[in-house]
């Protein structure tokens, strides 16, 4: 089975405050974007906002970026359950398209007006061209 296209949206400049005592970025900056930006994209797949992260599989650092570096997170769906959707996510560096990480699952769970897990109807990825963010903002 192939692997569903990803989509490089994001993109983040390295600066000093993203380092750690060794000069490179750290993971823990990374994580964070990729958490917020992995959000966005299950909010405008699902079409509402109140989505939580349930896991994240082994967090694969490839490489490691640097002051100055432009990267790009790329993120994509790869199953649809009855209340989650499960993605994968690669980060690479703008210019040489080396892969600085990449994490193979990352779940997160549609959530109803009680906080409590609801079904979300989607069984396909759909496409910028019908986002769910201009149906539900």
């Amino acid at each position: 089975m192939s692997q569903p296209v990803m989509h490089f949206r994001t993109r983040k400049w390295v600066k000093p405050q993203d380092l750690n005592p060794n000069g490179a970025l750290f993971g823990g900056s990374l994580l964070r974007w990729i958490d917020e930006e992995a959000a966005v994209y299950v909010i405008n797949q699902l079409g509402n906002g109140n989505v939580v992260t349930k896991y994240m599989s082994e967090i694969n650092f490839v490489s490691s970026a640097r002051e100055g570096d432009i990267i790009e997170m790329g993120i994509s769906a790869t199953h649809f359950g009855r209340t989650s959707i499960k993605l994968r996510c690669e980060v690479r560096d703008v210019i040489t398209h080396k892969s600085i990480l990449t994490i193979d699952k990352i779940v997160f769970v549609n959530m109803g007006a009680s906080d409590m897990p609801q079904p979300h109807g989607r069984t396909e990825p759909i496409n910028d061209e019908t986002s769910s963010l201009t149906h539900w903002a």
